[in-house]
């Protein structure tokens, strides 16, 4: 299995540093995983001299013994076991403080403005890149390898963001904030491999995170149980309010904003009404959930913010996603302005819009926040 791991293993974890490696120097950001780990034992294995990093992101209470946390307690001992068996050496910087003011907070504070937040990604946008970042260039490395499953290639005009060969695995979506800058000193080794491949590298090495689960979207959640959090932190969020209908019928009442989401069907509680009813916005300042029928969702345009490119979007079309697990579909940018070739349905604030080169739909062209959508002419 040797030869399977340096064939198929080293052969397409490509660090993209030029020869010879042993005068490299790799810093390896080690969430715990299997993952970052196998990241880290392709660096070792290229000859080029590696460092894991490990960022403390939260207490080491519960949080830390939950199947699927990262970056507490038991995953900072995981990944320095890794690093003592491959002989190199690790450092943990705590960050718990910045991860709270920056992910924790702005996520509860998003449900508070009746949005739907991707905390996954401000944690990349922060503490992940731009402070593993600065610690890898204050280590003196050539290149910052972490485990996403993303592809960096080289195109006419430099490095380039693409989706994973594994689009079981792939994390582009949750990446589009990632700088040119970042982009040029960033190693994504696992974006041509299969999860699996990845995995049976770890078993092969010998690395006890080969059969860890992999980590929850939402790490610092316990249970998932993401309203008990909001909660805690800001309990006005559980207000209840009303249920209005889009035309400005109140249907009842609400449990609070925290339990809503647009494009939400079920948990409405509503009865008697000749359509099924969704959830089609949320209204913080009035504390109400506006529902309506399907058509109701349908969207034309959304007004982005802190939008970040990595490649021309004027004047084309491009492929734009707007859930995780939503179908990229046609769309254009004039502006701030996302404009859709065709209605779109459950585009909700708070979410990502992330755009893909039409012409090669593996490529990320970047994208931004969605601050504001524009309801399509439901007649």
């Amino acid at each position: 299995m040797a030869t399977m791991i340096s064939n198929v293993g080293l052969a397409q974890a490509d660090f993209q540093l030029a020869a010879p490696l042993k005068d490299r120097r790799i810093v390896v950001a080690m969430s715990g995983g299997v993952d970052s780990s196998v990241v880290a034992a392709l660096a070792a294995r290229s000859g080029a001299e590696v460092i894991g990093v490990t960022l403390q992101l939260y207490d080491h209470g519960a949080k830390a013994k939950r199947v699927g946390a990262c970056c507490a307690g038991q995953d900072i001992r995981d990944a320095r076991a890794v690093a003592d068996r491959l002989g190199f050496a690790h450092h943990v910087y705590d960050h718990e403080s910045r991860f709270r003011d920056t992910v924790i907070d702005q996520f509860a504070d998003e449900y508070l403005a009746g949005r739907t937040p991707i905390p996954c990604v401000r944690c990349n946008m922060g503490v992940k890149f731009t402070d593993l970042f600065a610690l890898a260039r204050e280590l003196g490395a050539d290149c910052l390898a972490t485990g996403h499953y993303v592809r960096r290639m080289i195109g006419p005009n430099g490095a380039e963001l693409h989706r994973a060969v594994d689009p079981a695995r792939d994390q582009s979506y949750f990446l589009f904030a990632t700088t040119q800058a970042q982009l040029d000193f960033l190693r994504f080794p696992l974006g041509g491999l299969e999860k699996s491949v990845v995995r049976e590298i770890a078993r092969e090495l010998g690395l006890g995170v080969a059969g860890k689960p992999d980590s929850q979207d939402i790490c610092f959640v316990p249970d998932g149980d993401y309203a008990t959090l909001v909660r805690k932190l800001r309990p006005e969020a559980d207000d209840q309010g009303e249920i209005v209908h889009v035309d400005g019928t109140v249907l009842g009442a609400h449990k609070g904003l925290i339990h809503y989401t647009v494009g939400q069907r079920r948990g409405i509680d509503i009865g008697g009404q000749a359509e099924p009813l969704y959830v089609v916005r949320l209204d913080a300042a009035a504390k109400q959930v506006i529902v309506g029928p399907r058509r109701a969702l349908a969207v034309a345009a959304a007004r982005l913010g802190e939008a970040n490119w990595l490649g021309n979007v004027d004047d084309r079309t491009v492929l734009a996603k707007v859930r995780s697990m939503a179908r990229p579909v046609p769309a254009r940018v004039v502006g701030d302005r996302l404009i859709f070739a065709a209605p779109e349905f459950g585009v909700a604030p708070g979410q990502a819009a992330v755009l893909y080169d039409a012409a090669d739909a593996s490529r990320v062209l970047g994208g931004g926040w969605i601050e504001e959508t524009f309801a399509a002419d439901a007649t």
